[in-house]
């Protein structure tokens, strides 16, 4: 009787852990192919809720890469500005703007900033994140515990590492951006 009950508790948490697990999974359609994210919510509860309902109401769909810098990281996300579908696009204003819900307060973690981490940005306000995000090209370390990391990269790396980069010379800024085609959960 036991062994059954022990048995019946194992498939049961089985289950339910891969279903867990899978609604923090998102796909980001890109140009050159798909990314499988796995996004942290035990981590950055609140950040990811905040990607879930962004993406779920299509708001990162056609939202541009603004500042790409080659070595360090692609960012995104600014739903105001940066949606190159909406009347508001505006190249040199995206990564001004973000959502209109309210800002998210940090949730600074032990977890690095590696290959293929996604971290949220902000302004200098540490509880200023919104609807804007970065995804690393490689580990910076000098970003830890001061950026909210809420997810990484589990499939596709070689599809970010062809996105767009941009001009060195003017803070990573890009001319003619490569954008987000969709990005919905699995």
């Amino acid at each position: 009787m036991n062994n059954l009950f022990i048995n019946l508790l194992i498939i049961f948490f089985l289950i339910t852990n891969q279903t867990m697990s899978e609604e923090n999974i998102m796909i980001l359609k890109l140009k050159d192919g798909d990314v499988k994210i796995e996004l942290f919510e035990d981590v950055a509860p609140n950040h990811v809720k905040r990607i879930k309902e962004l993406a779920s109401a299509g708001k990162y769909d056609n939202v541009v890469f603004h500042r790409v810098i080659d070595g360090f990281m692609a960012q995104t996300g600014d739903v105001k500005f940066g949606n190159s579908s909406t009347s508001d696009f505006d190249l040199k204003r995206a990564g001004m703007g973000g959502s209109e819900l309210p800002d998210l307060k940090e949730e600074f973690s032990s977890l690095p900033h590696d290959r293929g981490t996604l971290s949220m940005a902000r302004s200098s306000d540490p509880n200023s994140a919104n609807s804007q995000f970065f995804i690393c090209f490689k580990a910076a370390s000098f970003l830890d515990r001061q950026y909210t990391v809420f997810g990484k990269v589990i499939e596709g790396m070689e599809t970010v590492d062809k996105i767009k980069r941009g001009d060195e010379a003017n803070n990573g800024s890009v001319s003619d951006p490569d954008k987000i085609i969709s990005f919905k959960p699995l």
